[in-house]
């Protein structure tokens, strides 16, 4: 890989006798994780757990198969080690209210809601419409039940949500200097008032931010980048404009501290943690812990979301429900089209929002009858769906590919929750001998 020759002579000034091991880590291989997902019912079968990561409940070093039962099922997700830290510093809980500003892909938003066990509201957004697209199939592939995904610009969204979160995660879009060792083009568009371009869009994205916090509330500020106009300068430029504090963050073995000499000389960026690749095991990562010092109380929410299923609607749901189901019964119930969702109680009304999914998605209306989602499949234990066939891998490949599989033909007709590894993966409808594929057509893939 070419650094550009700017690139070098900057963090040669900045990093001084530490640079050369800096540059040299640029170099190297990278170093892969994954993370583990509580929210399923059973741990992975197939994947080497022999690596935990210290700083990181549920992550391990190493790579994983991307066509893998464990990742098709959501047992597993893939996420770089330093990005994991993330996650740990938001030290969220169930039952509060948590916006992923700029989620996309998901990594930090399936991070968080493994804390959050469904409880609570976890709006996640991005704006960009085609990432958002994979942010919803990695929240439903996660089996995440309490998740509203959106595609909102930050100035819309701080209309919608004022002072309404107790914690806003900002995984800031950045020049991604961490990035180099795995995407060597980012090299190509980098220079050096790129970070300041970058910051100037950042100042933007943390000024709708703060609005939507609650007093007490914190932001958790990150970036993939080493630059310090978007990192020690931002974090600098909050503290001096809103009321907000750094709260100290705790450092493992290679972590670093924040540099108050790249930005106003506040000692207490010290609080603040830098991941450098030379000494840590990772790509780079900046995160700041910002704490709001605002006095007050969150603001009363005008109007709330309201189911609005039909009577037959709910007749048809209802009918599938007891018939397949046990101690599953979401009470706050929202259809768009024929879609039919579940959504959190307290949430604000949705209208004027490019809302992606409002919550778990149940399933589809069709004439005088229901069909399940591929997400209820990937976000309910095994308990809770009144019959189960457990297949081959071989069926599974079968399945996930869009095939139909054969079964005993003295089977019930009806829906079942498909299980392979001991991971349920879809659902499939046995009819006479044949399970009938249900799997999403942009979801297919030859294992």
């Amino acid at each position: 890989m070419q650094l550009p020759l700017d690139f070098k002579k900057k963090y040669k000034k900045l990093l001084g006798n530490d640079a050369d091991s800096f540059f040299n880590s640029l170099e190297s291989s990278t170093n892969p994780g994954f993370r583990i997902n509580p929210l399923k019912e059973n741990l992975p079968e197939n994947e080497d757990l022999t690596h935990p990561i210290e700083y990181c409940q549920y992550g391990y070093y190493g790579e994983i198969n991307g066509k893998s039962v464990d990742h098709q099922s959501g047992a597993i997700y893939s996420q770089e080690p330093s990005a994991m830290y993330v996650g740990e510093v938001s030290d969220v809980h169930p039952g509060e209210k948590i916006l992923d500003l700029c989620a996309a892909p998901g990594g930090k938003t399936t991070h968080i809601a493994s804390y959050m066990k469904n409880e609570g509201t976890l709006v996640t957004n991005e704006i960009d419409y085609k990432r958002a697209k994979i942010l919803a199939e990695n929240v439903e592939r996660f089996g995440i039940q309490n998740a509203i995904v959106l595609n909102e610009n930050p100035n819309n969204l701080a209309k919608h949500f004022p002072k309404f979160f107790d914690t806003i995660l900002i995984d800031a879009p950045c020049s991604g200097e961490g990035m180099f060792r795995k995407n060597p083009d980012a090299t190509k568009y980098w220079n050096l008032e790129y970070p300041i371009e970058c910051a100037n869009r950042q100042k933007d994205i943390l000024k709708q931010a703060i609005k939507m916090l609650k007093p007490g509330g914190k932001i958790i500020y990150s970036t993939c980048t080493f630059a310090p106009e978007e990192d020690e300068q931002i974090v600098s430029w909050m503290i001096n404009n809103f009321d907000l504090t750094i709260e100290p963050i705790k450092k493992y073995s290679g972590m670093s501290y924040g540099h108050p000499e790249w930005s106003d000389g506040n000692e207490e960026l010290k609080n603040t943690v830098r991941l450098f690749p030379n000494k840590f095991k990772g790509e780079g990562h900046f995160i700041a812990k910002l704490v709001n010092s605002e006095k007050g109380n969150p603001k009363k929410i005008k109007k709330f979301l309201k189911g609005n299923l039909s009577s037959e609607q709910n007749k048809l749901w209802k009918q599938f429900a007891s018939k397949n189901m046990t101690n599953f019964i979401p009470e706050n119930l929202v259809t768009f089209g024929e879609q039919l969702y579940t959504f959190e109680k307290g949430l604000p009304e949705l209208k004027g929002l490019k809302v992606m999914r409002p919550g778990l998605h149940l399933g589809t209306f069709k004439k005088k009858r229901f069909e399940p989602s591929y997400a209820l499949a990937l976000s309910i234990h095994k308990d809770l769906f009144n019959k189960e066939l457990n297949v081959s891998k071989e069926e599974w490949k079968n399945y996930v590919h869009g095939d139909t599989i054969s079964c005993d033909k003295s089977l019930e007709k009806g829906w079942y929750l498909l299980i392979c590894d001991d991971q349920p993966f879809a659902f499939g409808k046995v009819v006479n001998g044949i399970v009938k594929n249900f799997m999403p057509k942009g979801l297919r893939f030859k294992a």
